[in-house]
């Protein structure tokens, strides 16, 4: 599997997204569509941005009962989105579920992830404020494993933790890994985070860029830097 930069669209409107689409004239990245932008302008917005030529992550994270997560994967799988994912904490049962949901009658469907923690959360905030007392990492690896279990094509992770996830999960088994930001940038609000070239080295088949692409002055330029230090 190559890897590739998947470009963070969180945006508030359609009208935002594809003025910054549009700046990247014959280039079509690999696009994340997420809540944000989801809520905001519903599945028409995934039928646009797929009908220009975009490959897509559906970011919205499912989480509930087996059986809606079964018939909301069913739905997202007609969207025709490259990518979708849901929470390993929602347990085996439910990413069965997902997977069974997801999968068209023809045997096909997109490839289906599964969010371990998120990169927002450490050590501190996973027992404080969950109860989780195991270190984050053991947390991190057994949930990729849940999701490997059930079926799934791999988990979000911090890049901190891609290639331990090899390890457990094996090399076929993906990561895709936010919280990247360029060494001279600034970090936000991820607490576990690595450079595009440090995630290339550690593993990562994915790297989801948001704000360091989506703010930034030159978005093509920060995009191709990008590429240039995990892709080339």
């Amino acid at each position: 599997m190559g890897r590739d930069v998947i470009v963070a669209c969180d945006f508030a409107s359609a009208e935002d997204v594809f003025k910054f689409l549009d700046k990247f004239e014959g280039r079509k990245p690999f696009v994340k569509i997420g809540m944000e932008l989801f809520y905001a302008e519903g599945p028409e917005i995934v039928r646009e941005i797929k009908r220009r030529g975009h490959k897509i992550f559906l970011d919205l994270k499912l989480h509930d009962i087996p059986n809606t997560v079964k018939k909301s994967m069913a739905v997202l799988s007609r969207l025709d989105v490259d990518m979708t994912n849901l929470h390993a904490g929602g347990t085996v049962r439910m990413m069965e579920a997902a997977l069974e949901g997801l999968t068209r009658p023809d045997g096909t469907r997109p490839i289906l992830i599964a969010v371990t923690q998120l990169t927002s959360t450490d050590q501190e905030s996973m027992e404080n404020d969950l109860l989780i007392r195991e270190p984050i990492d053991k947390v991190v690896m057994h949930y990729a494993a849940n999701a490997k279990r059930a079926g799934l094509d791999g988990v979000v992770c911090s890049p901190l933790e891609a290639g331990k996830v090899h390890d457990v999960c094996g090399d076929g088994f993906v990561t895709v890994t936010p919280g990247v930001r360029f060494a001279d940038g600034d970090i936000g609000d991820q607490k576990r985070v690595m450079t595009p070239a440090e995630a290339k080295k550690i593993g990562s088949d994915y790297i989801v860029v948001g704000r360091p692409i989506t703010a930034a002055a030159d978005p093509v330029a920060a995009y191709e830097r990008c590429v240039a230090e995990f892709v080339d």
